[in-house]
C-alpha cells in the first residue's frame, strides 16, 4: 500500500553543526564563551555533532547546563578524566599539532573504544581473513556496518559507538557494499537476522540504503532484517518530509511483503525525544508500512537515572505503538565514568518504573549489560543469611547453552559493570568460566578478578 498522505509539517532542510559552526551556534542560542570552550577542548577526543531540529525542538535552553537534553549532545567537562583533561588542555596550549594528535590518540586508547571484545572476538573471518564490517557474536544475528552510514544526525556524547566517528580508520567498523555480507550468510545458514547498523544507516539516502537492504531479501535464510537508529529522536524529517521520506517508506514495504520481519530499532532516551509532532508522525508511517518498532536505550547518569523519567519514556512508547525493549546498562567505554549508574540503583530505576506501567508496556527487559559472553540481566538483590547477592541471568549469550540461565554475584554497592561482581560460590562452572574466565572458587586465588 502507498505510504500515508503527504505530512502538514512544513519541509526543512537537514543542517548539521560541527565544532567548526559552534560559534555560529552560540550566536543564536545562549551558549557561554566556557561551554564553547569546553565543546572545542573534548571534542578533539569525543565527536561532537548536533542539528537544527536538536537545538530548537528538544534542548530547553532556560535550564542549561543541567537540561538532559543538552549533556546529551554537547559535551561537558568531566567527561574526560582530570589527568586526560589536563593533558589535553596542555598539548592544545602548545598549538603543536603532533602533540596534540599524540595526546589524542593516548586519551582515546585509555576509553576502551572497543567494548566486550568487538574487535577481537566479534568479528567473523571468510577464507581465514577478517569480514570487514561485520560482527557476528550471537549464534542468529549478525551485526552489519555499510560505510555510508557510519555517521548520526547527531552524536550522544554517551554513545558507545563514539570510536565509529572520530576519523580513525583502526577504530572503524565499515564496509562500502554488501557482498561480503552476503556471502557469509549463504556459508552461515544459522543466521536468520540481520542488524543493520552504525553510526546510523538512516543517514543514507533511499537509494543508497536499497542497496544494502535489498540483496538481504535474496537470502533465503535471513527472516528478519533489522535497522537500529536514532533517527526518530534527533531528524524524525527523514520519514515524513524529506525530498525522498515516501521512497524510504516504500522500500520498508518491499521489505515487509517478503514476508520478513522490518524491526526499527529507535533509540528513544528521554521522553522529550517522543514529545513534538513530527515525531509522532513518522512512527505512525513508518507502522504503516508493516515494520516493527521496537525501542531501547542504555541508563545514563546526569541523563535519565531516575524512575519516573523511564516510566514517561515507556508509556509514551507505547502510546505511540512502539514495544519497549531494552532499558541497557551504559558500556564501559568512553566518557563512561561521567555517565555510568551503579548496578544496585539500575536495578532499583528498573524496578520502580516497572511496576507502574500498563501490562501491554510490560515487555521491556532491563537492567541488561551487554557485556563480553553476552547481555546480562540484572533481575534484583537477594538478601539471604550468607549476604547480599545480585541475581543476574544470561538474556542472551555467545554459548547459546547458557542463554536463560540464573546465576548470582556478591552485592557490591558502588559495582556498575559484570568485571567488577566477585560470582557467588554456587555459580555454576560454565558460567563462571564464560562471565569470569574461571570456577568461582579459583577467580580471586588466580587474579581473575581484582
Amino acid at each position: 500500500m502507498p505510504p500515508p498522505g503527504p505530512s502538514p509539517v512544513q519541509s526543512e532542510r537537514f543542517r548539521a553543526f560541527g565544532v567548526r559552526q559552534v560559534d555560529a551556534v552560540a550566536a543564536r542560542y545562549p551558549l557561554t564563551p566556557e561551554q564553547v570552550e569546553t565543546v572545542r577542548l573534548i571534542s578533539q577526543v569525543l565527536p561532537f555533532r548536533v542539528n537544527e531540529y536538536t537545538l530548537s525542538e528538544l534542548i530547553d535552553w532556560d535550564r542549561v547546563p543541567d537540561d538532559p537534553m543538552f549533556r546529551m549532545v554537547f559535551p561537558q567537562r568531566g567527561m574526560l578524566s582530570p589527568g586526560d583533561e589536563q593533558l589535553l588542555t596542555v598539548a592544545t596550549a602548545t598549538g603543536d599539532r603532533q602533540a596534540v594528535a599524540a595526546a589524542v590518540k593516548e586519551i582515546r586508547g585509555r576509553l576502551n573504544p572497543h567494548p566486550s571484545g568487538q574487535q577481537e572476538l566479534n568479528v567473523p573471518r571468510i577464507d581465514g581473513s577478517p569480514a570487514p564490517g561485520l560482527q557476528h557474536k550471537y549464534r542468529e544475528t549478525v551485526l552489519y556496518f555499510p560505510s555510508q552510514g557510519q555517521s548520526c544526525h547527531s552524536y550522544c556524547t554517551y554513545c558507545f559507538r563514539w570510536a565509529q566517528f572520530v576519523g580513525d580508520a583502526d577504530l572503524r567498523f565499515a564496509t562500502p557494499r554488501p557482498d561480503v555480507l552476503v556471502r557469509y550468510l549463504r556459508e552461515h545458514p544459522e543466521v536468520s537476522d540481520v542488524l543493520v547498523t552504525g553510526g546510523d544507516p538512516m543517514i543514507m539516502g533511499t537509494d543508497r540504503l536499497r542497496d544494502h537492504l535489498e540483496p538481504l531479501l535474496e537470502v533465503g535464510s535471513v527472516r528478519t532484517v533489522r535497522i537500529g537508529t536514532k533517527s526518530l529522536a534527533y531528524w524524525p524529517q527523514r520519514f515524513v518530509t524529506d525530498q525522498d521520506a515516501d521512497d524510504v517508506l516504500r522500500l520498508f514495504e518491499r521489505v515487509t511483503a517478503s514476508g520478513r520481519t522490518l524491526a526499527v530499532m529507535a533509540h528513544f532516551t528521554h521522553p522529550r525525544e517522543l514529545g513534538t509532532d513530527v515525531v509522532a508522525r513518522a512512527l505512525s508511517r513508518i507502522r504503516a508500512t508493516g515494520a516493527v518498532v521496537y525501542c531501547q536505550a542504555p541508563l545514563i547518569g546526569r541523563i535519565n537515572d531516575d524512575p519516573l523519567v523511564w516510566s514517561s519514556l515507556w508509556r509514551a512508547e507505547l502510546a505511540a505503538g512502539a514495544v519497549p525493549y531494552y532499558m541497557f546498562v551504559e558500556r564501559d567505554t568512553g566518557p563512561y565514568d561521567y555517565f555510568k549508574v551503579p548496578l544496585a540503583k539500575a536495578a532499583e530505576v528498573f524496578r520502580s518504573a516497572y511496576r507502574t506501567l500498563p501490562g501491554l508496556a510490560r515487555t521491556v527487559r532491563g537492567p541488561v549489560m551487554s557485556a563480553t559472553p553476552g547481555k546480562v540481566v540484572v533481575d534484583g538483590v537477594e538478601e539471604t543469611a550468607r549476604g547480599r547477592f545480585f541475581q543476574l541471568r544470561m538474556l542472551q549469550a555467545r554459548d547459546p547453552a547458557l542463554v536463560g540461565r540464573p546465576f548470582r554475584a556478591r552485592y557490591c554497592a558502588s559495582a556498575a559493570w559484570l568485571d567488577e561482581l566477585e560470582p557467588a560460590e554456587d555459580t555454576a562452572p560454565d558460567i563462571a568460566a564464560a562471565v569470569w574466565g574461571g570456577a568461582p572458587g579459583r577467580a580471586r586465588t588466580e587474579g581473575i578478578l581484582p
